[in-house]
């Protein structure tokens, strides 16, 4: 399909997420996620695209951080120097008859000074930019030690008739594991029995109290006629809801929140699961296809927040793009 749409003759509209299908195939790109000058066009393909948004997000941040830096001066000016009087002494016999005069000057001097201060504070505030969002984080805990080094999953002769069959695969305590291979190969399969699942045939070992996260290819949840502020209250607990605000991790807006989860779309499901997992971390986080529906800028963001952290990563893609630039083991089902 890249080859035939890199040399038709007229032009191609493409509506997609798939990185490296954009980068060998498009001549421009138009983004519509949030930005500080909205929509832009920009030229060639997405590793071009991916430089120009890093320069752009680095003027963002300075220019923020020079307004507020501006800001916090006129602040300062309005509230104490604007209110600084002359050295406070009583006139002299000789100024007795001017001193009122005098201070009437000081008072006017000083009156039009804060209302300057005051003028130019309210217009700074009027044109400053918005901060620019956070990128993704996972939310580790305080003072977050990483796991006690060792195996947290072994498998041998693990056997799931025509879907899976691995005969030995350990999962370190910082290990960064991507799996690959076409479909059927079991890749999702393999991702359920990390998490749990019952073989049907071959040996499990897990490290006694393990915690686990998934973020499944479809993400399920049990009670879909609850807000989405409400089932993360309820699936985090009230004091880490508290501690890591759902707003905070810009996954979802503010008007979603409200929202019953059977009426959010397909990726705005999978970023609250994805919000549930950034809030709290396992020690052994499962993601199957996590690129799936978020867009290529979160996509890029994901794959960062996937690098530090004490815990292991398990992830299971098709994702070129993803596979290129991954930089830990790999271990590919079905070869």
């Amino acid at each position: 399909m890249e080859e035939q749409l890199r040399t038709m003759p007229g032009p191609v509209v493409i509506a997609g997420h798939d990185r490296a299908f954009l980068d060998a195939v498009c001549t421009d790109l138009i983004d519509l996620d949030p930005a500080v000058d909205g929509p832009v066009r920009y030229g060639g393909g997405y590793s071009a695209y991916l430089a120009e948004k890093r320069a752009e997000r680095a003027r963002w941040e300075r220019r923020y951080a020079e307004e507020q830096e501006e800001i916090g001066e006129l602040r300062r000016s309005a509230a104490v120097t604007a209110r600084q009087v002359a050295p406070d002494r009583g006139p002299r016999d000789s100024e007795k008859m001017g001193y009122g005069l005098r201070a009437g000057r000081v008072q006017s001097q000083i009156a039009r000074r804060v209302r300057n201060a005051t003028r130019r504070l309210d217009e700074a505030e009027r044109r400053q930019v918005a901060e620019p969002p956070s990128p993704l984080r996972f939310r580790y805990p305080e003072r977050a030690e990483p796991s006690e080094p060792g195996t947290l999953v072994s498998l041998r002769g693990v056997r799931f008739p025509g879907r899976l069959a691995v005969d030995a695969l350990d999962v370190e305590a910082s290990d960064r594991l991507l799996v690959t291979g076409g479909n059927g190969t079991g890749k999702s399969t393999l991702i359920a029995v990390l998490a749990g699942r019952p073989v049907a045939a071959g040996e499990v070992v897990r490290r006694p109290g393990l915690t686990v996260g998934v973020l499944a290819q479809d993400s399920v949840f049990a009670r879909p006629d609850r807000t989405v502020g409400d089932t993360y209250v309820r699936v985090l607990g009230a004091e880490r809801a508290e501690l890591v605000p759902l707003a905070s991790l810009g996954l979802l807006r503010e008007a979603d929140l409200d929202k019953q989860v059977r009426q959010l779309s397909a990726g705005q499901r999978r970023r609250l699961a994805l919000a549930l997992l950034m809030a709290r971390p396992p020690e052994l986080l499962l993601l199957d296809e996590p690129t799936n529906h978020l867009s290529p800028a979160l996509c890029d963001e994901l794959e960062e927040a996937l690098g530090p952290g004490p815990g292991a990563v398990v992830v299971a893609s098709h994702d070129r793009w993803l596979r290129r630039r991954w930089r830990g083991r790999e271990v590919r089902l079905g070869a």
